[in-house]
């Protein structure tokens, strides 16, 4: 049986300049996600306190 010789060459990864130009403006995210916090913790009060009042 003969040996096959493989290849050596290595795909290198791209240059650093080409991941600096993806920059993604996450502001909407970032606002959409304290809205939902804020409106989460204040359901979770609500609840709480109308616990209270049921009891």
């Amino acid at each position: 049986m003969a040996k096959s010789k493989r290849s050596t060459t290595r795909r290198t990864a791209a240059p650093a300049q080409a991941a600096a130009e993806f920059n993604p403006d996450y502001t909407d995210v970032k606002c959409d996600l304290k809205r939902i916090g804020i409106l989460a913790g204040s359901f979770i009060a609500l609840l709480v306190v109308l616990s209270f009042f049921l009891r």
